[in-house]
């Protein structure tokens, strides 16, 4: 029975020693790890909106005037306008013809009028300058002049009727057709332009943003179909009023397209800096550990691991900005840190 007693002490010790050997063991193995130098940087504050851009200039433009359609040459081109070209203000791109209208308008009438009553005014304002006509006289020559003049003015603006022309550059993105020659009639919509230069989008905003969002905040524009290419804009129109159903309120973006990337009716996403702060402690967010008490990171001190608790602010594109608990220059541990813990020896494997 002593025996007994005696072996199973010694099975205790035996095992006991073993623990302790294997304890030893473990405190002594050292975790391979990565660190990286903590430094200030700069960080923003981005809200995220998404929806669909349209031209800033858009037209439709209809026929004034009855009469035979004639599609105009493309002088660029040497060939009929399509769709696709590009236009400038002024190019007259449909004509109009009706010789009973362009012959009750009169517009050599109204031009050899103009040019009558203007030497006649002349005339009367050197003889009333010499005594020989009355300043009565005077008068009824300028007044005939000025309805000769509006006359002229009323025969080139039905004569413009005649003509479809662009009112600004941009690109013709419908031309319905027509053969030419046949008789159209008013108002039926023969042209529209777009310019691509400047584009719009309308935001619905949440009513949380509405102390950080004001005019002219910058905007980065992006459309999935081309997520490489990132297109700048700025909110320039804002309302003052929150809708009561949806808790939310409009902005418009305005967004630089010169090179065309952007088409009207693409949707995009907007990415609207609402705040932004520079020099400041800012970590990959990965890097954070969420403990009972709130979030930590390990730190790199000589050999061992060091459990740090960190208070942060803004968080944008995989960044956190820390605004307590570390300090610039200390050795953040980036990798090998998720079986870590306090005190734990580590290897730094690129120092």
């Amino acid at each position: 029975m002593f025996k007994k007693y005696i072996s199973i002490a010694l099975l205790t010790l035996s095992l006991a020693a073993c623990k302790n050997q294997q304890n030893r063991f473990s405190a002594d193995i050292a975790i391979p790890v990565t660190i990286q130098e903590v430094k200030l940087g700069n960080i923003q504050e981005v809200f995220t909106a998404t929806g669909t851009i349209v031209s800033e200039y858009e037209s439709t433009l209809s026929s004034q005037a009855s009469g035979e359609y004639y599609l105009q040459t493309n002088p660029r081109t040497g060939k009929k306008y399509k769709m696709g070209d590009q236009v400038k203000t002024g190019d007259i791109i449909i004509k109009i013809e009706d010789r009973e209208y362009e012959n009750n308008v009169n517009i050599n009438g109204a031009k050899i009028d103009l040019d009558i009553s203007k030497m006649e005014y002349e005339k009367q304002t050197a003889l009333y300058e010499k005594g020989g006509v009355t300043l009565r006289e005077k008068v009824n020559g300028e007044k005939q002049w000025v309805s000769a003049q509006k006359n002229h003015e009323n025969a080139l603006l039905q004569l413009a009727k005649m003509r479809v022309t662009v009112p600004f550059d941009g690109v013709i993105t419908d031309l319905p057709h027509f053969s030419q020659g046949v008789k159209i009639e008013q108002n039926k919509e023969v042209l529209q332009v777009m310019s691509y230069k400047e584009m719009v989008m309308d935001l619905m905003l949440p009513e949380s943003q509405i102390t950080k969002i004001s005019l002219n905040q910058k905007a980065w524009i992006t459309n999935y179909a081309i997520p490489d290419d990132t297109l700048a804009g700025k909110l320039n129109q804002m309302s003052p009023a929150i809708d009561i159903e949806s808790r939310t309120f409009k902005g418009r973006l305005a967004i630089d397209n010169q090179e065309a990337k952007l088409r009207p009716g693409m949707f995009v996403k907007a990415d609207i800096i609402v705040d932004k702060k520079d020099s400041v402690v800012v970590i990959p967010k990965d890097v954070i550990l969420v403990r009972s008490y709130g979030k930590a990171v390990m730190v790199a001190r000589d050999q061992t691991a060091q459990e740090r608790k960190i208070s942060t602010g803004m968080e944008n594109n995989g960044m956190v900005e820390v605004t307590e608990g570390l300090e610039p220059e200390e050795r953040l541990i980036i990798k090998g840190f998720e079986t870590l813990k306090d005190r734990s020896k580590i290897k730094v494997l690129n120092k």
